[in-house]
């Protein structure tokens, strides 16, 4: 998301719209996997490490709750731009209506940076320990 929000998108602004518009929709059918991959994988492994150490949620430290149900939120966040949003962007992008395709870019460009800074929370809470 870092990528994205903070390198593509800059570069990106400089191409005409329907051209940058595609270049997001390309780029987005290629990096939506990896987020996938990774909504499966951080929850299983979280999970299995806080049965693991902590017997399970009950036995878990506030740090861990907090990232639990930040996670979560962020998992919905991706959740609707993926099925509604990146839905959206392509279909508008095929059908050449570019000022629609547009605005469906900016909503997944401010969720994507709602994400991208809940996830550097995330990483705040689970370096400040288990406290």
């Amino acid at each position: 998301m870092f990528f994205a929000y903070m390198a593509m998108r800059p570069a990106a602004a400089k191409l005409e719209p329907p051209i940058r518009l595609a270049l997001w929709a390309d780029t987005f059918s290629r990096f939506f996997p990896w987020v996938w991959l990774a909504v499966i994988a951080l929850p299983a492994t979280g999970y299995y490490l806080v049965q693991r150490l902590f017997g399970g949620l009950h036995g878990a430290p506030i740090s861990i709750h907090i990232m639990h149900g930040v996670g979560w939120v962020m998992v919905g966040i991706y959740s609707f731009v993926y099925f509604r949003q990146y839905r959206h962007l392509t279909m508008a992008v095929e059908m050449k209506d570019f000022p629609l395709a547009g605005q469906h870019l900016a909503t997944i460009r401010t969720l994507m940076a709602t994400n991208l800074v809940l996830g550097i929370v995330v990483i705040g809470v689970a370096a400040g320990g288990r406290g």
